[in-house]
């Protein structure tokens, strides 16, 4: 394998494809070298770090449509911060969570802390997607936008016979940026930022409904013991002030607000969503016309515009695949660790041009020709 070389002609100008970390824009990078490194080692609580955060935050505003009285609130940790958090400061009496993959799974297990009711789990096969059912003692439901284990999407809406009060949660760590939606459909649009914001892990961002921010601030005044760094009436007051409870990674911030601003540039979130959009549709008609692979999620409405996952058939090697176009600088193209399966696991991010995406079709067409 290590001999098998990819013509140049086929090679995509950018061979980086992974759900995470993704890959960085070179105008962002030149632009945190001309504009962004001076604010290395300096101080998050001073006006040129915090108006980094304010333009942050009014960039998605913007981005997700200006819902009325909905706020940006962020703070450190990532998304998996941020499950401990909602379970702490959200999250009161039942909860039900939809779990179609590793993620949602991960968020189901936050809400089985000790003061809560046992939630209701509703479980999908991996590569398939159940719903939300109205259920009444629930005060809470979450999902997860896009799966990002397995590929498969969840529409962002409210479902209808819920108890009055009752939240939405929706993890859009990597549908975040790239998948266009309706932001008054739910209450928590909760993120990390190194999917579609081609930036780098460690921070969180929700987008929060009124009644959201109401819940936190009763929850918070409850009595309920609640760690200051899980405490999101904490980070809700800080990001008011344009700032973290504890000190952010400037770079990350610095690379997402580049990539809020380009998106919003060229067209805002219909213009990301039709990039994702023909993107994977390569990847699917490709995998559909082949004879040697197949998308993993069969229903064409559950396959995910941002992650795509195709498996393939019984004698080719997908691992064998990932590991020549690793070795010829197309990288990361694995499937998720814990699913097990002889797929590839494809990143069509905003950041990933159609371009790339073609050609990497093409390179898997010409190794798997030389693997015979």
């Amino acid at each position: 394998m290590a001999d098998i070389k990819i013509p140049a002609d086929l090679l995509p100008v950018d061979g980086r494809f992974g759900c995470g970390p993704s890959r960085v824009r070179q105008a962002q990078l030149d632009a945190f070298a001309q504009h962004g490194a001076k604010l290395m080692g300096t101080s998050h609580r001073q006006a040129p770090v915090k108006n980094l955060v304010k333009r942050v935050q009014e960039g998605l505003m913007d981005l997700y449509h200006n819902p009325d009285g909905y706020e940006i609130v962020l703070g450190d940790g990532g998304s998996t911060a941020f499950w401990d958090a909602a379970a702490f400061s959200l999250a009161e009496g039942k909860a039900q969570a939809l779990v179609h993959g590793e993620f949602g799974s991960k968020f189901a297990s936050a809400l089985k802390a000790p003061w809560l009711t046992a939630p209701t789990v509703i479980n999908g096969t991996p590569g398939s997607r159940l719903e939300l059912q109205a259920e009444s003692g629930v005060s809470l439901y979450a999902y997860a936008q896009n799966e990002t284990s397995t590929g498969v999407v969840t529409p962002v809406q409210r479902i209808a016979g819920v108890d009055e009060g009752a939240l939405f949660l929706t993890d859009a760590t990597s549908a975040a940026g790239g998948i266009d939606f309706d932001a008054t459909e739910t209450d928590v649009y909760y993120f990390a930022p190194q999917k579609n914001f081609a930036s780098d892990g460690g921070l969180w961002l929700s987008l929060m409904s009124p009644a959201a921010i109401e819940r936190i601030e009763r929850v918070a005044g409850s009595g309920r013991y609640i760690p200051e760094f899980l405490s999101l009436k904490t980070a809700v007051d800080n990001s008011r002030l344009n700032q973290t409870l504890n000190t952010p990674a400037i770079a990350t911030l610095f690379f997402l607000a580049e990539q809020i601003d380009w998106i919003n540039g060229n067209g805002g979130l219909a213009w990301a969503d039709s990039r994702t959009k023909a993107a994977s549709a390569h990847l699917y008609d490709w995998a559909e016309a082949s004879d040697f692979a197949t998308p993993f999620v069969t229903d064409p409405n559950h396959r995910s515009q941002v992650v795509v996952t195709l498996d393939f058939n019984e004698g080719i090697d997908a691992a064998a695949i990932a590991k020549v176009l690793r070795a010829n600088g197309v990288v990361d193209t694995e499937p998720y660790r814990k699913l097990g399966r002889n797929q590839l696991r494809i990143a069509t991010f905003t950041a990933v041009d159609l371009e790339d995406i073609q050609q990497l079709t093409k390179c898997i067409d010409y190794v798997v020709g030389q693997l015979g």
